[in-house]
């Protein structure tokens, strides 16, 4: 059975949960009302544990099969928050919150991972216990982490943890996976440039950190293709320039660069991190300005799938949609379920959106029609990791 018949029946009420999640997005750990939507659907599906507020936002749900010989749980994960773009889909269900939107589909997989718990709450078919996971701050807080620093693997028992994401890089409903080193490891860094401001008609007065920032940004391309082996993959972007004046006469004394660093080898990845320092620092000088390098965020390490728990996606995802790739290409998006992966065996999934918009982009939507898709996988592999002998 393919999509669960059951989805076609619930289709309706999913894409509503999704909807009203789409309407009302939080983001990091500011996941209160999504929160409080997901440990109430979850008790009136009835649960048999609902436990919240794990990794300070997290949502919990332990559901028991009919039997429980195997003694053993298997996690299914979902991300709740939403991130700070201003939506422009133009949709009747977008964002009531300006300067905040689902860009990412996370309101589709916790939509899809709540309609999987319905399913299993209700049938119970399976062996064990399944435990849904619903993480907040996915988008830059390493959510991912501190549910597990929260103990989530021992108070739960989890011995197996799965995830999925939606791409508008594959058709409808094609899944896409592969072992070992998946998504890159992510490092944010900022850049404090600091120079003398003045009045713009008179620049010879001043040290000019507009122009020195634009220097910055325009040396730093060169690690990529100067100072790094072109075998590894690697990704320098500065992706925010702010100074500390919109007057358009006024030199600034202070510029911010902000931006990310996405790589799969460590030595690669220390050796970038280095050279924007020296980099940054020896252009600044140049100019007579100065600039500090600082990571401001946790990085997320690589995420690599586990090679069994890879066999055990390929084989519920190959029930559901008729194939799998088994071989995807790496990406080097970044992904805080590499936590998770980090302390537990398991695996992490792609399905396809469709054609979209790009994830990020304030045009990107959700496919509703993906909905019985991902919930069928979800029911899938958890029916055959707990299976009833």
């Amino acid at each position: 059975m393919p999509i669960r018949n059951r989805f076609a029946e619930l289709h309706s009420d999913i894409t509503a949960w999704r909807h009203d999640l789409h309407s009302h997005p939080e983001l990091l750990y500011d996941t209160h009302r999504t929160a409080d939507l997901v440990a109430g659907k979850l008790r009136d599906f009835g649960c048999d544990v609902v436990t919240i507020g794990v990794g300070r936002a997290g949502v919990v749900g332990l559901i028991h099969g009919k039997t429980d010989h195997s003694g053993k749980t298997i996690g299914l994960r979902a991300d709740m928050d939403a991130l700070p773009i201003l939506e422009a889909t133009g949709k009747p269900y977008a964002s009531t919150i300006p300067g905040k939107m689902h860009a990412c589909g996370h309101d589709g997989h916790t939509a899809m991972l709540l309609g999987a718990a319905q399913y299993l709450s209700e049938t119970r078919n399976f062996d064990g216990t399944v435990a849904v996971v619903f993480q907040p701050a996915e988008e830059g807080g390493a959510g991912a982490e501190a549910m597990v620093k929260d103990g989530l693997f021992e108070r739960f028992g989890i011995h197996e943890i799965y995830g999925m994401h939606n791409s508008p890089l594959l058709p409808l409903g094609q899944f896409a996976i592969r072992p070992g080193a998946f998504y890159a490891a992510v490092d944010s860094f900022s850049i404090q440039v600091t120079g003398k401001g003045g009045h713009g008609a008179r620049p010879n007065n001043t040290i000019d950190t507009t122009l020195v920032g634009s220097a910055i940004v325009m040396a730093l391309q060169s690690i990529v293709s100067r100072n790094t082996d072109p075998q590894q993959p690697l990704v320098v972007s500065v992706t925010s320039f702010q100074t500390d004046t919109d007057a358009f006469n006024v030199i600034p004394a202070h510029a911010t660069l902000r931006g990310t660093v996405r790589s799969f080898d460590m030595n690669v990845r220390a050796h970038t991190l280095q050279r924007i320092a020296e980099i940054a620092d020896l252009t600044a000088r140049s100019y007579g300005a100065t600039a500090e390098l600082t990571a401001d965020e946790l990085p997320y390490p690589v995420m690599s799938n586990h090679a069994a728990e890879t066999e055990h996606c390929v084989a519920a995802a190959r029930v559901v949609a008729g194939d799998c790739t088994a071989d995807a290409p790496r990406t080097t998006g970044g992904e805080d379920f590499a936590y998770m992966l980090n302390d537990c065996p398991g695996a992490y999934i792609q399905v396809g959106n469709g054609p979209s918009a790009g994830l990020h982009h304030p045009e990107y939507d959700f496919n509703d029609d993906l909905i019985p898709v991902g919930c069928s996988y979800w029911v899938t592999l958890a029916e055959q990791r707990l299976a009833v002998a």
